[in-house]
């Protein structure tokens, strides 16, 4: 696949990002593509490597290695190298519903388990992914395929993000009747309110829902099913139900003061500035605002730095972003192989947005919130820090880590955003149709599928897996869909 040489003669070059003095002023993407005989160049790069470990799709060492959707990755670089773009667009689309959304929000899974990877440098594989697809709809070769034949079985999809996307557009082609119910006021889900503008712009997304809903897809926004939808409604009028209303149960940090006001859910926070962007432009002040506040961000995953980045967009003080685990190595240890997925210190973009903005990295490892101050008002003005320790716990025999005595110190805080991760499926949608819980919060099925404890019906996404990846949900939405379609039809094609 590609140039056979071509790994040895072009080095990687990705896509340029805007200066960060640029950038922070906006809320748009702000990574300029190369130009298209630069990108055939990248194509290039993935060589005839015998065991494509970056389609794989599997778990190494407790973490996932290579691409979720096991995408035609070699395949579709040859095409792009021979600038054979519709036939490379058509072997993407195979295994991946969206790949608009994973080329500007996946972590790139297939791209760390490359072989060139594994002593130099990947195959731009996502920068690839994205001018293929891109092309695609500028080419006007990504349009409306209605379904020739319906078989008259109608499907409810509750919930609109990723994986609830991917199930709906895989069983409207089968021919079924599919209806989308989304509780917010927009489609998208985690697509829209979770992942900021600067990731993933929101035309991206209603461009794609458009040619759903020109296929035939039904979306009915603000229903949110057992509030003030019935879900005995929806169990009457359809054939099969399909639950993919994500994890979103936000983890808490139960410390004294948490009563404090100015204190948020990240996703909290993030929903409501791409509403306000969205909705006025950010005229009104509708939004939660890190404007002239000093910043404290707790938990340090992909949340947490779109936190960062966006409080940084706002016009903040200051930004903290606390982690309780230690720093990560900057390589790779010996323990920790290709093609496992690298578990070294990753600086993202609104880290170094930081970096630049107020001069220093504003992670604080091993690191945790001891108390929330505040004013007579209520008022929040500062946080308690404490310092952590890896001990072995002696019960368990696991490392945890635990609070330093006499590390305490104070900071100053007006707005913190806890970004603390997920513990589940939220309990009334779950309660509404009856289903079982698994021990971990999410909605309990079998190893290997996506029935639940009611006959008609499935689950997917990260209400089924728990928090995880927008490839991952994909692939979980694209899984219960063929489960779905073989309960109704007795077999699947998909």
């Amino acid at each position: 696949m590609g140039k056979p040489t071509g790994f040895i003669e072009y080095n990687r070059s990705e896509f340029e990002a805007e200066e960060v003095k640029e950038r922070i002023k906006h809320f748009n993407e702000f990574h300029t593509p190369l130009p298209i005989e630069q990108q055939k160049c990248q194509a290039a790069r993935c060589m005839e490597c015998g065991v494509p470990f970056c389609q794989s799709g599997m778990m190494i060492g407790g973490m996932m290695s290579g691409c979720p959707l096991s995408n035609l990755i070699p395949e579709w670089n040859d095409l792009l190298y021979r600038g054979c773009y519709e036939q490379a667009y058509d072997r993407l689309r195979k295994t991946n519903n969206f790949p608009e959304f994973t080329s500007r929000v996946c972590p790139a899974l297939c791209e760390k388990a490359c072989t060139c990877g594994a002593n130099g440098d990947a195959v731009t594989v996502r920068s690839n992914e994205y001018t293929i697809v891109e092309r695609a709809y500028r080419e006007k070769k990504k349009k409306p395929c209605p379904p020739v034949v319906r078989t008259g079985k109608k499907i409810a999809v509750i919930g609109s993000g990723p994986s609830g996307l991917a199930a709906a557009d895989q069983l409207n082609k089968r021919g079924h009747s599919v209806t989308v119910f989304e509780r917010s006021d927009r489609v998208g889900g985690l697509l829209m309110y979770g992942i900021p503008n600067m990731k993933l712009e929101k035309h991206i997304i209603e461009r794609r829902i458009e040619i759903m809903k020109a296929e035939g897809i039904e979306f009915r926004t603000e229903c949110d099913i057992g509030n003030n939808v019935s879900a005995k409604e929806i169990m009457e009028n359809y054939d099969r139900v399909i639950l993919a209303c994500g994890a979103s149960e936000p983890r808490d940090i139960k410390v004294p003061g948490r009563e404090a006001k100015g204190i948020h859910f990240a996703v909290e926070f993030l929903k409501s500035t791409t509403k306000a962007l969205l909705d006025n432009n950010m005229q009104d002040g509708t939004y939660i605002s890190a404007k002239d506040k000093s910043v404290i961000v707790i938990g340090g995953g992909d949340t947490g730095n779109d936190c960062v980045g966006t409080s940084i967009r706002h016009g903040a003080k200051s930004v903290m972003q606390l982690e309780m685990m230690p720093k990560l190595p900057d390589e790779r240890s010996e323990s920790n192989p290709w093609p496992e997925y690298p578990r070294v210190c990753k600086t993202d973009y609104g880290q170094q947005e930081a970096i630049e903005v107020y001069g220093h990295d504003p992670r604080e490892y091993q690191t945790t919130v001891k108390e929330f101050l505040s004013d007579k008002e209520g008022n929040l003005t500062g946080a308690v820090l404490v310092k952590l320790n890896a001990e072995k716990d002696p019960q368990s025999g696991r490392m945890m880590m635990k609070p330093a005595e006499g590390s305490e110190y104070t900071v100053e805080a007006d707005l913190v955003l806890i970004a603390a991760g997920f513990l589940g499926a939220q309990n009334y949608v779950a309660e509404a149709f009856g289903v079982e819980r698994n021990a971990r919060g999410n909605i309990a099925a079998e190893k290997g599928s996506h029935q639940t404890n009611i006959e008609k019906v499935f689950t997917c996404g990260d209400m089924h897996i728990g928090q995880s990846l927008v490839v991952r949900a994909i692939s979980e939405g694209r899984n219960a869909a063929k489960e779905t379609d073989k309960s109704l039809m007795g077999y699947t094609n998909l």
